[in-house]
């Protein structure tokens, strides 16, 4: 991203998100109103259509389901064992914290993300007329220059507590140095702590249609001064193996299988799972 400027990936995210309330048939994968209230929708375009395009779609799905499957292990951990955090690293414009359930008022909730696309973010909740919770609470940090440790402190963040965390979003940009760096601090949580975090997949194990999407997406998010190339990109196997090196005690990958599975399937909306990403979920 641009120094000094909210990340506009970040931003592609909430209009995804606000779409999807629009356009996507009930169910939703991901109910999600306050999205409609902080994304500044393009009004250059005939959003309409735009949502019904192959494309679009593919990019919503994903989005959607993510922060849905990040939300699901996070019920899921706070029901069975002693968790008292929830850290979104790469928060962006995530509105959990503005739709959390009664389940999560016990827990405090912790958005990192780089300085400048907080701002934006505290702004827009401001001119939409939404009150932080008293559970929330806000981490400036650029990962690859600022301690992500020295930054939690700051804001209160309990190193000595159960977590759970989610990364969404964020890897792809980041170095694999700065990566590791990430996942040694959570590692370092207490026992019980979690992660979910997306990853894209390594481009040997795309088809040749689908790395020319991927090179086609990345031209034209240059050609529309969009600076946030992906850096990084993993197998499955190498990813586990890397969880199991740094620590962790268990690694489960989310396919797109998985995903088509659990949260497409029966679908008559075109949303379905895209076959670039995974998640992977690890326990310290």
């Amino acid at each position: 991203m641009e120094k000094d400027k909210p990340s506009k990936t970040s931003e592609a995210a909430a209009v995804h998100r606000a779409v999807h309330q629009l356009f996507d048939d009930q169910p939703k994968i991901l109910l999600d109103p306050i999205a409609l209230r902080i994304a500044e929708m393009p009004k250059d375009i005939d959003l309409n259509l735009e949502a019904s395009k192959p494309a679009f779609k593919q990019v919503r799905s994903r989005l959607v389901m993510r922060s849905r499957y990040a939300e699901d292990c996070l019920a899921d951990t706070v029901a069975q064992r002693a968790i008292q955090q929830y850290l979104i690293l790469g928060a962006g414009l995530d509105t959990f914290a503005f739709r959390q359930p009664s389940w999560a008022r016990s827990i405090e909730i912790f958005e990192v993300d780089h300085p400048a696309t907080q701002r934006d973010k505290r702004e827009r909740l401001e001119t939409a007329g939404l009150l932080a919770p008293a559970n929330l609470h806000f981490a400036p940090v650029d990962f690859e220059s600022t301690s992500l440790s020295d930054a939690l402190r700051e804001c209160g963040f309990d190193f000595g507590s159960g977590t759970f965390c989610s990364w969404l979003g964020v890897t792809y940009y980041l170095t694999e140095e700065a990566i590791d760096r990430t996942l040694e601090i959570v590692r370092r949580l207490p026992s019980g702590s979690e992660i979910v975090f997306e990853y894209a997949l390594a481009l040997e194990l795309l088809s040749r249609e689908e790395q020319e999407e991927i090179a086609a997406d990345e031209a034209s998010k240059k050609a529309m001064g969009i600076n946030e190339p992906a850096l990084s990109r993993f197998t499955p196997v190498q990813l586990n193996a890397k969880l199991r090196w740094i620590g962790f005690s268990e690694a489960m990958d989310f396919s797109p299988e998985d995903a088509q599975q659990r949260y497409f399937q029966g679908r008559r909306d075109g949303l379905s799972a895209d076959p670039a990403y995974h998640l992977m979920r690890a326990i310290v």
